[in-house]
This record gives structure tokens, sequence and C-alpha cells, in this order.
């Protein structure tokens, strides 16, 4: 049998296209002709290099999750860093990050929503958790006094919450308030020096 040649451009561009059509529509919205299209190839050529829009799916999926993860684990096991300046680093990147690609964050979700255990089987999540130098960072802080609520994980879903959420409820803040997408990046680039304060804040709090 004659062996399939890929050709890596076409195959990336595959991809790329599949990521902004997933992260907008999700998989239940998303045809795959809609991909073709976004990718500017027919479908028959699609469907040379991924057989199903459920295998595009999972590699778009697993790819987004995985960067997310390895980049959180960079900045929570930097050992030259405390963790005043670890919250600075993920309010700033994440926040520049969200801004560039703004689908991200419902993505997200919607499947931590429907798959987790499959997203706990693939990704090194409780690892990442339970052994980072946060998470040992904070025990000292902690032990000295120096940050009064004892648990780690609400310090940091405190912070990815502050991060997060407001991109999450995007269309509710600026409708709400009249604001264009330019106003409203601008009030989550404040955030960035905010964020840092209040999550000190409430951490001494007793």
């Amino acid at each position: 049998m004659k062996e399939k040649k890929i050709d890596l451009s076409t195959e990336t561009k595959i991809k790329e296209a599949a990521r902004v059509v997933f992260y907008k529509k999700g998989f239940s919205a998303t045809r795959t002709r809609d991909i073709a299209e976004e990718a500017g190839i027919n479908l028959a050529l699609l469907n040379y290099y991924f057989r199903s829009k459920e295998k595009l799916f999972e590699i778009i999926m697993f790819e987004t999750f995985s960067a997310f993860v390895q980049s959180m684990a960079v900045i929570l096991n930097d050992e030259t860093t405390n963790l005043e300046s670890k919250v600075e680093l993920i309010a700033n990147r994440y926040i520049d990050f969200i801004i560039r690609e703004p689908e991200v964050p419902t993505f997200l979700i919607s499947e931590i929503r429907n798959n987790p255990q499959e997203l706990l089987e693939k990704l090194p999540i409780k690892q990442l958790l339970n052994n980072s130098v946060f998470f040992k960072q904070h025990h000292e802080a902690v032990t000295q006094g120096f940050i009064m609520e004892p648990h780690p994980l609400h310090f940091l879903m405190n912070l990815l919450g502050l991060v997060v959420f407001p991109f999450i409820a995007k269309p509710l803040i600026m409708g709400g308030q009249d604001l264009d997408i330019e106003q409203f990046n601008a009030l989550m680039i404040e955030r960035k020096k905010l964020i840092p304060i209040w999550i000190g804040a409430m951490m001494k709090a007793k």
C-alpha cells in the first residue's frame, strides 16, 4: 500500500483554522465545512488529512490545555521568584494572552465541564498543584505568618478567578456599561496592577 504523504504546511493550516473555529463555536456548532472554509481548502482535502471532526477537536483541545498548563507550570515552579512575583507574572501574562485570544477562556471552561476525567488523565494537573514551588512558598509564608489563609488552593483560585472571570463575563460587562472592545481591554490592562494588590490584601486578611 502506498504511504500517505503529508504536507505539513497544509496540516498546520488546517489545525490553525480548526483552532479559530472551535474557539468561536465549540465542538457541537462547528462543521468540518466551516474549518475547510476558514483554511481556504476544499472539504475533501481536509478529510484527507483529518478523518473526523472529533480527531481534530481532540488535537486542538489537548494542545490548548497543554500550553496553558505548561505555561502555568513554568511560573509556579520558578525557584528564583517569590509569591508576589508569581502573582504579578500570572496576572500580566494571562491577561495579555486572553486579550490576544479572547475565545480561549470559554473554550477551556466548556471542556473542563465536559471532559474533566480525560484532562486529568492526560495532563499533569495533580503534580502541578501538589508539588509546585508555589505551594511550598505559600506554606512557608503561612508558617511565618505572612499569609493568614492556610489553604493554597484559595490563593490560586482567587488569583485565576480575578484574571479569567471578567473575560468570561465580557458580553455582560461591555453591554451593561456600553463599553467598546478598546475600553474593555483597557479596563483589563488596569487589572494587571490591581490584581496583585487585591490578592495581597485578601491573603493577609484575618
